[in-house]
């Protein structure tokens, strides 16, 4: 998995784009990248990551446990990201990522 520090440009001409899960002990579940949203930064010190948040929905309709999940993309390579469900909906089930 990638242990580099994550960044809103990583994301940002991602949308749309999809993230299957990859854990083994999970049903390999696509996510699909719905929306990046730059975060209000207090304080950024330079060289700091400035926040974000990214939002994922998943068609399938089984809720997830928030958790660090391996996440899969071709671009980016594997991911350990941690999400957290956010809403249930007739097209899926929402799962958001944020970033400090």
């Amino acid at each position: 998995m990638s242990e580099r520090q994550l960044a809103y440009e990583d994301f940002a001409d991602k949308v749309g784009e999809v993230f299957p899960i990859g854990d083994e002990d999970v049903p390999r579940i696509p996510l699909t990248l719905v929306e990046t949203e730059m975060l209000k930064a207090n304080g950024l010190e330079p060289g700091m990551r400035a926040p974000f948040a990214l939002t994922f929905i998943a068609k399938d309709p089984r809720v997830l446990p928030q958790r660090i999940y391996r996440l899969e993309h071709n671009g980016l390579g594997s991911l350990a990201i941690f999400l957290v469900p956010i809403a249930k909906s007739a097209d899926g089930v929402s799962y958001q990522a944020t970033f400090n």
